[in-house]
């Protein structure tokens, strides 16, 4: 096997101009917000998070293909391509929610610095969706799992879980309210093991069973939990608690109440698209 390579010229071309723009706006973004001041909020912890996990990700996926180390992970264990294109797919999809949430949450007509936060949020964002417009519609890639819809429902269902743990509050009081909760976390940490599991070529081939009808099974039981969270978060959140007449459009603590609520019909949708797509066997899905 050849020794890996230094190619710094890859960083010449547009797609190494796009990703040196995401690191550097992602550690930009993250400092600015940082040095605004730390929050128990956990919206402003799941912006930090994402802004220091994108750019993480795009700093290895870069050093990976300079050198050259693409080419032997994308020969042994895994579709390359594929996977840099997901990657950028889910942190087009978490940066632009995120810059969305920041300034709902700390941009106003006297925070100044909360709208320069959001401007560098609203611009890491951006070059994500162009390296996705880059990726799907001028260079025509077709990914075999992360960056297509397979993969990209697994990711979307993942960030919409994120979404609802998020936002959960007003729930220790009531039991059935728990039992949502519950619902809420058993698919969560199924999901970026069944995405690793099917990037990882290698490890699919060595598993004792079958992944393609766990899957099955695991979406089953999913849409399950979900349609019970569905009947049983509205009416135990929201009888007797009408919207406050002083809750402002852009937050309070009923508006978050019902973003869980809103949320899991969002998530309910998705898994049972996800399921009805396996159970016919198209759009790319395996049919069990």
């Amino acid at each position: 096997m050849s020794k890996a390579v230094f190619t710094p010229s890859t960083l010449l071309s547009a797609r190494g101009a796009l990703h040196m723009a995401q690191i550097l706006l992602c550690l930009v973004t993250f400092v600015l917000a940082a040095v605004r001041g730390g929050s128990s909020h956990t919206y402003w912890n799941y912006a930090m998070f994402t802004w220091a996990f994108c750019f993480i990700m795009t700093l290895v996926i870069t050093i990976i293909e300079m050198m050259k180390l693409d080419i032997v992970l994308d020969l042994f264990c895994m579709d390359w391509p594929d996977f840099a294109t997901g990657m950028a797919m889910c942190s087009a999809l978490m940066t632009v929610s995120v810059a969305v949430m920041y300034a709902n949450f700390y941009a106003c007509a006297t925070c100044v610095y909360g709208w320069v936060v959001t401007a560098f949020a609203c611009l890491c964002g951006l070059v994500y969706v162009l390296e996705v417009v880059k990726d799907k519609c001028l260079d025509k890639k077709t990914g075999t799992y992360l960056a297509a819809l397979p993969g990209f429902f697994k990711c979307m269902e993942a960030f919409v879980s994120c979404i609802i743990f998020i936002s959960l509050t007003g729930y220790r009081d009531s039991i059935a309210l728990i039992l949502c909760v519950v619902a809420y976390v058993i698919p969560f940490p199924i999901l970026p093991v069944i995405i690793a599991t099917n990037i990882l070529k290698k490890l699919k081939k060595r598993l004792p069973f079958n992944l393609d009808r766990f899957v099955f099974i695991f979406l089953v039981i999913s849409v399950v939990l979900y349609i019970f969270t569905a009947i049983m978060w509205p009416i135990f959140m929201f009888r007797n608690n009408p919207r406050p007449s002083d809750c402002p459009p852009s937050y309070c603590v009923w508006a978050i109440q019902f973003m869980v609520a809103f949320m899991t019909y969002v998530n309910l949708i998705l898994f049972s698209l996800d399921l009805v797509f396996t159970l016919l066997g198209i759009c790319g899905f395996r049919r069990t």
